[in-house]
């Protein structure tokens, strides 16, 4: 069976271009994954979405998006997917039991958060660790808090913080930021800034929440414990774009490269959301890009 529609990822992207499709008749498939939701299933309170004055929990959002989705015809499938042919119609996509066949595609598959790589990192997340100093900056009023990282987001990241937090400390493991000069001058001329040079976060302490960090100087390996109340890892973004290699056009740090806002170089496979954004990044930027992708998707498929 051939499908008029799949959507690659079920993150706030993929589930409002499957609320907008399915409300046309598409009857869209989801593959969603083996853990739907995307980056808000890992956020507790979001307080930036439009239409929750009182703000919702991350998992919260997800459900109800997937619910409205369904209501309107949008089935799910609960796998990751494998491979994809756009080489020819109908389009390929493969799981790792299942082929499905498509005459249009949404990739919505989304990016993830680089992370330190330490066990105490996940016990933590959204008890005092954040990949999202723009998201959650405002929990943190009059707080003391870390970013670590030394790119532009970091810097970025960690001025927007200062408006609500007491203090914010960059933690590097360079003895230099890799920022552009606009940007760390930024940061460092901000009297709340200061900054730990040729560090790196061993482990990130507390209970329930965080309380602390254990630092580790990579030149003289001295440890030294630092009491903090969160910690904002701003080292990067991966876009999870590894199955379309060689498929469909990347730019040098594999986010998908539209040639407008959601076509891309292949006739009948559109994007959306955070595999193509590298600045915005946010909920309500990706879940906008989704309606685009699926009003782009219905006129295309209208044609057909």
């Amino acid at each position: 069976m051939v499908e008029k529609l799949i959507i690659l990822g079920s993150g706030p992207a993929g589930l409002s271009a499957a609320i907008y499709a399915s409300r046309e008749g598409f009857q869209p498939v989801v593959l969603g994954g083996f853990a739907p939701g995307g980056q808000l299933q890992l956020t507790t309170k979001v307080e930036n979405y439009p239409g929750f004055p009182d703000g919702i929990d991350g998992p919260v959002l997800i459900e109800q998006m997937m619910n409205q989705a369904k209501r309107f015809g949008t089935r799910f499938v609960y796998e990751n997917a494998t491979e994809v042919d756009f080489g020819k119609k109908p389009f390929k996509i493969k799981t790792a039991d299942k082929q499905f066949e498509a005459e249009c595609v949404i990739i919505a598959t989304g990016a993830n958060a680089k992370q330190l790589g330490i066990e105490s990192e996940n016990k933590f997340v959204g008890r005092g660790v954040s990949t999202c100093g723009t998201c959650d900056g405002p929990f943190y009023k009059g707080k003391d808090v870390i970013v670590v990282g030394g790119g532009d987001t970091a810097m970025e990241d960690s001025v927007f913080i200062t408006r609500f937090a007491n203090s914010v400390t960059i933690v590097h493991r360079k003895d230099s930021f890799r920022a552009s000069k606009a940007m760390q001058d930024r940061a460092l001329s901000n009297p709340k800034i200061k900054v730990i040079w040729n560090s790196v976060v061993e482990e990130i302490l507390g209970d329930k929440s965080v309380t602390g960090v254990k630092l580790k100087n990579v030149v003289t390996n001295q440890a030294t414990e630092m009491k903090i109340d969160g910690v904002f890892v701003a080292i990067g973004y991966s876009p999870n774009t590894d199955i379309f290699k060689g498929k469909i056009e990347l730019d040098q740090a594999g986010y998908i490269t539209p040639k407008d806002e959601v076509h891309t170089n292949v006739e009948g496979v559109f994007v959306a959301g955070d595999v193509a954004d590298h600045f915005y990044r946010q909920a309500a930027t990706a879940a906008g890009s989704g309606v685009k992708a699926a009003l782009v998707a219905r006129e295309y498929l209208q044609k057909l």
